[in-house]
């Protein structure tokens, strides 16, 4: 079938699903692709871009192996580490990113759970977050439990982070210290605290074409609203620290795929921007409409002005409204 009658019943309704001859997102011309992506982003999200920050809360000393991240210690990559930070230093931070214009402001931490009484400086931040800030909030902190997801809704969270990192059957090579089923647990238990979800993995670690299909499968099915899509960036004392880095074509053709397949979510670039072209442009004309900005946890970011101007000057708005 032709791809653009296949985009058009995309726009009219349809859902690509295992059972579907997918074969098209990988033998389609790049350029092709891309086009009906972006299609397919202005019928679902628009022209508006959804910024969002983060703010690393806690770092390093990581019990999990995942063999990309530079906090787990497993590896010796010289990270910074720290306890959960004090709440005014969030709050500035907050700040700072809510008066550049982003939408969303998350903190994240390293660690396969927050608990005890670093978690409930989590809680109270957010309380304070809250009442002074307009900002969507955002948690990443691993795999909670249930009753940590609701006391996190009621301080004022609206959407947890929990990447599922890759596909389920490429997962096992990604991380042994827990399970890709641990994963899809904490975003169920999310979704029934009454939290959006954010979702989505990382790109370049070795994984097949097909992976990246089934992991966007995966997130169809989950019914997640934004999914970052990251691009290594191996680093030093990781076991993936000399895998060759991504192409920048390959991550057009992801991005691409991933908004074919779940046409209404938010693609968000994430880490790696860097690796493509004014810090990823033509992405956002071929499927992605979101974006991380600012410094990411353990890699240089985009800053917020430059993402903005970039944005608005191929089309984007970005301006936070009620309902971020």
């Amino acid at each position: 079938m032709d791809i653009k009658d296949i985009t058009e019943q995309i726009i009219n309704g349809k859902r690509l699903t295992k059972n579907d001859d997918l074969s098209f997102l990988l033998k389609s011309e790049l350029d092709e692709l891309t086009e009906c992506a972006d299609k397919l982003r202005i019928h679902f999200s628009g022209s508006r871009a959804d910024l969002c920050s983060i703010i690393n809360g806690r770092s390093g000393r990581c019990s999990e192996d995942c063999k990309f991240c530079a906090q787990s210690a497993h590896h010796c990559t010289g990270i910074e580490e720290y306890s959960f930070l004090d709440k005014q230093k969030i709050a500035a931070e907050c700040q700072h990113n809510e008066e550049q214009g982003v939408n969303r402001f998350a903190i994240v931490t390293a660690g396969r759970r927050l608990s005890g009484d670093e978690f409930e400086k989590a809680l109270d931040t957010y309380r304070t977050l809250s009442c002074e800030h307009k900002v969507g909030l955002c948690a990443s902190f691993g795999l909670l439990e249930e009753e940590q997801f609701s006391m996190l809704h009621r301080a004022g969270v609206t959407r947890y982070h929990a990447n599922i990192e890759t596909s389920r059957a490429n997962f096992k090579n990604i991380c042994t210290t827990h399970t890709f089923e641990n994963k899809l647990e904490c975003i169920r238990r999310a979704k029934a605290a009454g939290l959006e979800i954010c979702s989505g993995g990382i790109i370049g670690m070795g994984e097949s074409w097909l992976d990246r299909i089934d992991m966007a499968l995966t997130l169809s099915e989950l019914g997640v609203s934004s999914i970052p899509i990251n691009a290594l960036i191996p680093i030093k004392g990781t076991p993936l620290e000399n895998i060759d880095r991504i192409t920048e074509p390959d991550i057009l053709r992801t991005v691409a795929i991933f908004r074919f397949i779940v046409p209404e979510a938010d693609i968000r670039l994430a880490a790696g921007r860097n690796l493509m072209t004014n810090c990823g442009e033509r992405a956002f004309l071929s499927g992605a409409n979101s974006a991380i900005t600012g410094d990411m946890l353990t890699t240089s970011g985009n800053r917020i002005r430059e993402d903005i101007a970039m944005l608005n000057n191929i089309g984007y708005s970005t301006g936070r409204d009620n309902n971020a």
